[in-house]
This record gives structure tokens, sequence and C-alpha cells, in this order.
């Protein structure tokens, strides 16, 4: 972390964690203001961490999160009024450090040179050359011309993004291709279900961005602000823009950590953990091995969330171990469910009973977790049961795992590209923008009806290289996507209920029955979970091998052949 100096007032940086603290102090400083919002990164602290640590030290903290489109005049003026009232010297930052010094920028429009704010951004590292231009155009950024343009633009280098790009490369090698993302590390998430089981080391389930991006893809290292399609222009932080022939957008979801409330203090302590963050699967491992007896609960979210099966894998995975260490007649566990069925593909919920009843688990539906104490370890679900009317419960815990709620991220929820519920508009065949014909996407952001896996997202990322290349040379799509998601369902240590299934819930099985039976736990299932996909992941998928990953083509209107 390296502090940035505008003024003698204020220094900038790029995003800080709690341990940073004590150093932030030590070099002067009386205050800090955030300007990223809460779960932008999967390993990204929350700011309620931050404050606490913070006050704790005896320094302010504020919050002035830029969320939506690009930095708003309005936005600037609260920053300028927070430097104002907190002491000094403040440090503000961000992911990079670039929106922070953006709304230093724009707070000073009226009252300094554009060479001085150029000057002084510079010196501390940033170009701030596309805010002056926005300031002398009135407060509107131009996007008629962008500062790079390219054949392809992909917003979002996760499991889709780095895929379609490499399907692209190998389709057309000349193809001018750019990839927008503002991470550094590049995380295989479906990893991270073992590192909470301790099978999976967690650094195994990281890599750098940079080692990634296919040969030949240019790598814009920023976050997107917001969407220009009428313009064919992708706004950046900072106020860039990218201009493009086509658009592909895959930037996953958000993980909504303050839908629960309470939920970000207790985090990582308290007995309350999650397999959906980096930093927090090692913690579920740890409390595991602590627990010797007492309750353990497991919550599910209202749907989508990003593998539907992950919240109970960790239940049963959880219930294995206590079953070894015959501790489990001690431990009284309860999966609650915001939901109404175990798994929404009923062919496998008969080996997943099994393990229901195995474990003892008591299964809670329509039970929806709203708050959580962890000091006085209670946990509030809100109860919404058919033909009963809505009630409110508190339930202790010694242990809990929480699936937190999960939606669309903010720049693509704000943005013409949604649809009501702030998904990406998709046709789901063919993946196209159902409004915009230079526009496609897949992943977790669209709207398909398809489970969202990175299984998923290696299907769709050929079909969507597929129809894209076919529309470059004049051809009408040549991809069709059958919804096709899997979800390795981790019953016990080594044996998987290997579910693969498309849309409407057809069973859509990768091997034979004598191979693999995924409608039964098979030790086949748990070897290419733990041996064979990682692998896969790192060096077939994300290099554009289309290993059993072939798109079905359209051969007619509205049908497909295999």
């Amino acid at each position: 972390m390296d502090f940035k100096t505008l003024t003698n007032r204020l220094s900038v940086s790029g995003q800080i964690s709690a341990d940073d603290l004590p150093r932030i102090k030590d070099a002067g400083f009386r205050a800090i203001i955030c300007n990223r919002p809460d779960g932008e990164g999967n390993d990204q602290p929350t700011f309620e961490e931050i404050e606490r640590s913070a006050v704790e030290l005896g320094l302010e903290a504020r919050y002035l999160p830029i969320t939506s489109g690009m930095v708003e005049d309005s936005q600037a003026d609260e920053f300028a009024r927070a430097l104002n009232e907190l002491p000094g010297p403040v440090l503000a930052y961000c992911r990079s450090g670039m929106r922070s010094t953006t709304l230093w920028s724009l707070s000073h429009a009226k009252d300094m040179d554009p060479t001085r704010i150029l000057a002084t951004a510079k010196a501390a590292g940033y170009d701030m050359g596309g805010v002056v231009r926005r300031i002398v155009n009135g407060g509107k950024t131009p996007t008629d011309s962008g500062d790079a343009k390219f054949d392809v633009v992909i917003v979002g280098g996760g499991a889709g993004g780095i895929s379609v790009a490499s399907s692209l490369k190998s389709r057309m090698r000349d193809l001018n291709i750019a990839v927008i993302d503002p991470a550094d590390i590049h995380y295989y998430q479906p990893g991270w279900t073992m590192v909470g089981a301790g099978v999976f080391d967690p650094t195994t389930t990281a890599r750098t961005m940079g080692s990634l991006i296919p040969k030949g893809v240019h790598w814009i290292k920023a976050a997107v602000a917001a969407f220009e399609p009428g313009n064919n222009a992708v706004i950046l932080d900072g106020c860039r823009v990218v201009k493009y022939d086509r658009l592909i957008v895959c930037p996953g979801l958000k993980l909504d950590w303050h839908a629960v409330d309470g939920l970000v203090d207790t985090l990582g302590k308290n007995g309350v953990t999650s397999n959906y963050r980096y930093d927090l699967a090692p913690y579920t491992w740890e409390l595991v091995q602590g627990l010797r007896k007492g309750r353990a609960l497991f919550t599910q979210p209202p749907m989508p969330i990003k593998c539907a099966g992950a919240p109970q894998k960790a239940m049963y995975l959880s219930g294995d171990h206590w079953w070894r260490e015959e501790v489990l007649g001690n431990i009284d566990i309860q999966f609650m469910n915001a939901g109404g069925v175990l798994f929404g593909v009923k062919d496998y919920v008969p080996a997943l009973m099994d393990y229901v009843r195995k474990y003892d688990a008591k299964l809670n539906f329509f039970h929806n977790l709203v708050a959580i104490d962890g000091p006085a370890k209670k946990a509030t679900f809100a109860v919404k049961e058919p033909e009963q009317e809505p009630r409110t419960i508190e339930v202790e815990f010694d242990m809990i795992h929480v699936c937190p709620p999960q939606t669309a991220p903010d720049f693509i929820r704000v943005s013409p590209l949604s649809d009501a519920a702030g998904w990406v508009d998709v046709d789901q065949i063919t993946l196209r923008h159902k409004s915009f014909d230079n526009i496609w996407s897949l992943g977790d952001v669209m709207n398909a009806p398809n489970a969202k896996t990175a299984a998923a997202a290696r299907m769709q990322a050929p079909v969507v290289a597929a129809n894209v290349t076919a529309d470059i040379l004049g051809g009408n799509p040549q991809g069709a996507y059958n919804g096709y998601g899997s979800c390795p369902l981790t019953v016990e240590r080594g044996k998987i209920v290997l579910a693969e299934f498309g849309y409407g819930g057809t069973l859509l099985p990768s091997f034979p029955k004598w191979v693999i039976d995924g409608t039964k736990p098979t030790r086949a299932a748990w070897l290419l979970k733990e041996m064979l996909l990682p692998p896969v992941y790192w060096g077939a998928m994300l290099k554009g091998r289309e290993w059993m990953a072939k798109p079905e083509k359209i051969t007619g209107e509205g049908t497909v052949s295999a």
C-alpha cells in the first residue's frame, strides 16, 4: 500500500485492509474516506470491517462509495464537504486510488486551473485527462470519440471473460480484443468449497490476472462505470472512454453482504463464516474442526445465486467430518433455505436426502436470513411458509455458514443493458442482447434461466465466440446454448452427486452411466472434481480449448443440432 500525496491535507491509495490501519495512523492521518463500494472484489474487506478497526485506533472514517454510472458532480461536492468536515490529513482510498483522485479533481474544477489538476494528479501517478475533458464539456462525458478503440471489448476477466477471449482468438487470430477488469487476482471459485472442507489449499485457487490474459489480448486494468450502447462506448472509472465494434459483458455478480443486517460486523469471527469469500473459506474449516458439540446453521438466500448447491455442499462436508470424528450425535445441523425445495432438479433429490438423513440435518424451508448478532450468536430469519402468516424467528448457533444474497453489479443494474430485475437481457439460445445486436453476454450476469456455475460459463464461452465470429463475417448466429450447468454436490469426502442439467431441468450428463451415474454419489465424480476439473479450468477452459464444450449448432429457425 502506497500513499500518493495530492495536497497537504489529502492523500490517496488503493484498497486498504484493517492490518494497514496502524501504519496509516503512524503516518499521521487522522481520518479515512472509502470511495469503493463493498462487494466489488472477492477478496475485498467491507467498509464496516475497516471502520471498526479505524475507530478502535482513534481514526474517523467516512463511506462515500461511487457505485452508479460515472462520478457525478454531486458526489464530488459531497467529497469536498467530507474533506472540510473531517480532521486532516485525510487518506481516501478505492480500488486503485483513481476514483478518489477523480473526486478530488472534480471538486476543484471551479477553483483550480486544469493544468494544475493534471500536473498534481500526474505527479501522484494518475491520468486525469478524461476528467478535464469532462469539466470543459459541462460535466458530460463525450462519447462520440474514445480514448481507445477495439474490434471486441470484453467486460470482465473472470471465468467467462478469459474463456471467451481465448475462444475468439482461436477462431480469429488477428482480432483486436480488449478485456476490461480491475482485479489483480483471478480466482477459481469452485475450489472454495473444497478449501472450506480442508481438501484444497486456498493458494491453489488463485492466480495473477496478468498470467491468464490470452496472448495478443489487451488488458485494460480499470473498472467500468457506465455503458453508452448507442455510441458503442464503455465509460471507465476516471471517465476514460473505450469504443468497440462488438461488446461482450461478463463481470459476474455482486455478493450483497449488507443485505443481512449485522453480517459484515461479524464475518470471520464469532463462528460466522462463508465459503463465498476467498479469505473466509479457511475459517470454515477451522470452525468445522473445532466444533465438537452445539448447533451449526447453513443458510441459502433467495435465488438466483452462483452455484445453487454450494450452501448445502458446505453442510454435507461438515457433517461428514463430524461423522468421521464421531461427534455428529452432539451437533444439531440445520439447513435454513429461503426456497421451498432442497434442489431444483428433482432427479438428484433422493440421493441428497439420503445424506440429509445420514447427518440428521433438519431442513427448514422458506427461512431467509435477515439479521445476525455475532457476539450473541443469534440469527434472525424471516419465515414465509405457504398458507401461513409471515413471521420472524431467532435461532441460536455455535457456527453459521452464510451464503450471501446476490445481485447483478450496480453498474449493470443501472445500465441500458439490464432487464427489469437488473440482469443483462439476452436471448437464451444465442446469448445475444435482445435490444443491441452488437452486444452479447455470458456467465452469472445475464438473465438466461440457467444455473449460475463455472461449468455453465465453460459451455457459454464457445457459443458466444462462435456467434461473434459469425457476426463479424456477416453471417447468422452459429452457436446454440442449451442451458447446461453442472453442480458437483460434495456429499461426503470422497463422493459426489454430479448434477448436470439444462433448461427446464433436463438431464444433460457428460458421461455414460457406467462411468458416472450423476443421480448417485460416486467416487469417480469426486476424482473429477478434485483431480481433473482444476487443471481443465486453468489449462483448457481459460486457454480456449473447448474440450467437451463444442457449441451446438443452429441449423434453422429455432432448431439446433448436436
